[in-house]
């Protein structure tokens, strides 16, 4: 770090100290000047309390314990010239020791506070000017499990570092600051940089901490609708067995919200659908050829009015042009993720499968021995 002499148009190098060679101590210089000037580490903070030791049972202190603008809770923890290997376990204890505060017990601590260090003072009052609000009814103290960290040290051991950037990755707020002293002369200097995340990465890793809970939504959602259609198939397989559908017999449940059972044509199975709003049975010529699929669709789509008449109610046929697959559908509106209404939609679908099956039985023998000769033909 230099002084520019404007004067002389040059530049005086400032001498590098280290804390201990200075006979400044954590707790009464590095504390003391946080304390007093929170904002020295990039933000507005709240100073609550300092050497808060008002844990259950035990009688460890965290340094000094802070509110932000967004009323989370910030630990904070200064270790003057090296951070120490032990310093991340101390503030994660911490942190999940005052987790649980509640809105009145951090008024009660910020009232002691005042009282013991500033001489006294609404806790209340100054809680409301700090958040910008004109009642504390209007604040949210503590939500959550949005607690933070800060750790203030001139230098970091590696796992230091390494524990803090791996808490990051898992969402956790967590800060380290460099902290240097500087003679200038008889003037004392201090230098705080904030070094993990660097100012320039924190924006992206909010960004990805955001991309990353989405997407951890994203898959228990997954992971929740696969158990539920895990079970829903269970159910209506033991439904179908006892039924007698012999189509499904030897099929196996699944967590798809489709399944499958062969119709003799060689890829246009028949299948039962299982949605959040509806249940549906259907004939899905998904041939790997197009052109395959359509002309079985045409063929079926020729005898449609016998083929309903024989299902015995009007049916969905989308011959899809744009797309290679082709269905013939039938469906009925469900609250399919309202398990009070699965007995009756596994009865609907037991019911309507018989029939999809029963209708397409022969129609598709006939046109399966017509693919098979065409085949050999070509062959």
């Amino acid at each position: 770090m230099f002084r520019v002499d404007r004067s002389q148009n040059r530049l005086s190098r400032l001498v590098q100290k280290r804390f201990s060679d200075l006979a400044l101590r954590e707790r009464d210089h590095l504390q003391e000047w946080l304390a007093n000037q929170p904002d020295a580490l990039g933000e507005d903070l709240l100073i609550i309390q300092k050497e808060f030791d008002g844990f259950d049972e035990t009688r460890e202190r965290l340094d000094l314990l802070a509110l932000d603008k967004d009323g989370n809770l910030v630990v904070i923890e200064n270790k003057l010239d090296d951070s120490g290997r032990d310093v991340t376990w101390q503030a994660l204890k911490y942190t999940a020791y005052v987790s649980g505060l509640t809105k009145t017990q951090i008024v009660d601590i910020y009232q002691q506070y005042l009282d013991r260090f500033c001489g006294g003072g609404n806790a209340v009052a100054r809680l409301c000017e700090f958040m910008e609000v004109e009642d504390l009814g209007e604040i949210h103290l503590n939500p959550g499990n949005d607690q933070r960290m800060m750790f203030i040290a001139a230098n970091f051991r590696r796992e230091v570092t390494a524990t803090v950037l791996w808490l990051l990755s898992r969402g956790i707020k967590a800060q380290c600051f460099k902290v240097t002293p500087f003679m200038l002369g008889e003037e004392l200097i201090l230098d705080i940089q904030q070094i993990i995340p660097t100012p320039e990465a924190a924006d992206f890793m909010i960004g990805m901490s955001t991309k990353d809970n989405e997407e951890k939504v994203t898959h228990d959602t997954q992971k929740q609708r696969h158990k539920l259609r895990y079970e829903f198939w269970e159910a209506a397989l033991e439904r179908l067995r006892a039924d007698g559908v012999e189509i499904y017999r030897n099929i196996s449940p699944a967590r798809n919200h489709w399944l499958s059972a062969g119709s003799g044509v060689r890829s246009c199975p028949y299948q039962m659908i299982f949605s959040r709003d509806e249940a549906r049975v259907e004939l899905n010529f998904g041939r790997s050829e197009a052109s395959e699929n359509k002309w079985l669709f045409d063929q079926l789509y020729a005898q449609k009015d016998q083929l309903e008449a024989r299902f015995g109610a009007p049916m969905t046929w989308r011959r899809m042009d744009d797309n290679k697959q082709s269905l013939i559908v039938y469906s009925q509106p469900f609250d399919g993720y309202n398990r009070d209404a699965w007995p009756q939609m596994i009865e609907w679908l037991s019911t309507h499968i018989q029939k999809l099956e029963s209708t397409f039985r022969d129609p598709l023998a006939r046109l399966n021995r017509q693919v098979r000769n065409h085949d050999e033909e070509e062959a």
